[in-house]
């Protein structure tokens, strides 16, 4: 059945939480003992309802604080498809989360607190989900039964949002806009009467009809080898595969490939999964790949198509959101992990930081602190084979790694 990954974000309070119950409640995805649970859990907090954002606010320090501080990975489907949704936290602190739990998802659901209106991590949600070329951007303003589920309201939002969209130095996704109230249910797995002006789908009916290319077959073509498998056995003495999983696109046998870095070329013998033998190996999917000549190619290397192949980079201009309390500054030396590779890595210049609050990009910065947002130059010790990140995400992302704390620093992807 078809997975579709969803991420979730918000300023503090927007009811993320209460809104992933709720689809979860709707589409019957919760057991009859958590449900029980979740009862008395509300009723103990002096509530005369059932408060569904228990289902997800699962950390100790969530509940005392009442912020979600951690990504967490919710599972629920429907008779169509399944879903696995990364509810990220609120707050501007951890910005950093919602980058890694976005970094797989098809869908960006934002949600906007219809009292408030757009704030500053509406900005910031906003330009990771456009960073991250996430395809599908659904803003859901909610609470609408604090205003009275109010159609001027709702247009007031709709209007400033896209006041935002069309001043962003940056590309924009597809973009719906959804009325809702994920606290009484209403426009959330069904059509409501409260908000009968609004003509368009439910939330969940609308995610019932996205569509997208699940497998990459559209991007180019990418394997990076995991391991050589030689069994220097007498049946098999002379068999020499590269295993590894398919990052992007699809191979077919009797491709002409290159391996990088050592740029030779040979053709596809055979493509073998679990002792049967294939003819197209797709995205994601993990293989052994035989070729008809012996070419040098190890763990670490990559194959690719001859007529479609990675540029090989010593100098990278990368967007990348700084995860560290360490601030960024240039001339300091890291390391970039991409993919099996790790490389040593220098900060030649910070270019720019953006600007939440103004939704623009500042070109004078001399320094990135944590959850900061901007471009860099580095230059690699050793040339690293990726595609731009809008042209390839599954090729096109990279992290920086403190090399004497060894701790994650950033998450880049190839400008």
């Amino acid at each position: 059945m078809e997975v579709l990954r969803i991420t979730t974000s918000g300023s503090v309070d927007d009811g993320k939480s209460t809104l992933i119950g709720r689809l979860l409640y709707d589409t019957n995805s919760i057991p009859q003992d958590k449900m029980e649970a979740l009862h008395a859990a509300s009723k103990r907090k002096g509530l005369d309802f059932t408060d569904l954002s228990l289902l997800t606010d699962g950390l100790v320090a969530e509940r005392e604080q009442g912020i979600t501080i951690d990504v967490a990975h919710i599972y629920f489907s429907t008779p169509n498809r399944k879903y696995i949704i990364a509810d990220t936290p609120g707050h501007v602190e951890y910005t950093r989360n919602m980058v890694t739990g976005a970094s797989n998802a098809q869908v960006s659901l934002i949600l906007i607190d219809a009292r408030k209106g757009i704030v500053e991590q509406t900005y910031r949600h906003f330009f990771i989900a456009s960073l991250l070329r996430i395809p599908y951007l659904v803003v859901c303003v909610n609470k609408m039964d604090l205003v009275e589920y109010s159609e001027a309201r709702f247009n007031q939002i709709v209007e400033d949002f896209q006041a935002l969209v069309a001043s962003a130095s940056f590309k924009a996704p597809s973009i719906k806009f959804i009325p809702i109230s994920s606290l009484y249910g209403e426009n959330v797995a069904g059509k409501s009467e409260k908000i009968s002006w609004y003509k368009g789908d439910s939330l969940l009916d609308y995610l019932e009809q996205i569509t997208f290319d699940h497998a990459d077959s559209s991007h180019p073509a990418r394997f990076p080898v995991q391991s050589v498998i030689r069994p220097r056995t007498e049946a098999f003495h002379d068999f020499r595969g590269f295993a590894g999983k398919v990052a992007s696109g699809q191979f077919n046998v009797g491709d002409e490939i290159i391996s990088l870095p050592s740029q030779q070329t040979s053709k596809i013998k055979s493509i073998e999964q679990f002792e049967k033998q294939l003819e197209v190996a797709q995205a994601r999917e993990s293989v052994v790949i035989t070729l008809e000549t012996e070419i040098d190619t190890s763990r670490g290397s990559m194959l690719a198509k001859v007529d479609n192949a990675p540029a090989l980079l010593k100098d990278i201009t990368a967007n990348i959101c700084w995860m560290d309390q360490q601030k960024l500054v240039p001339g300091k030396t890291y390391l970039l992990q991409h993919g099996i590779n790790r490389v040593k890595a220098k900060v030649q210049q910070l270019l720019e930081v953006v600007d939440v609050t103004s939704n623009q990009l500042v070109e004078d910065k001399k320094e990135m602190g944590l959850n900061d947002i901007g471009k860099i130059a580095i230059k690699t010790a050793a040339p690293i084979f990726a595609d731009a990140y809008s042209v390839n995400p599954a090729n096109g992302a990279f992290i920086l790694i403190d090399e004497f704390s060894n701790s994650t620093v950033a998450v880049g992807f190839v400008a």
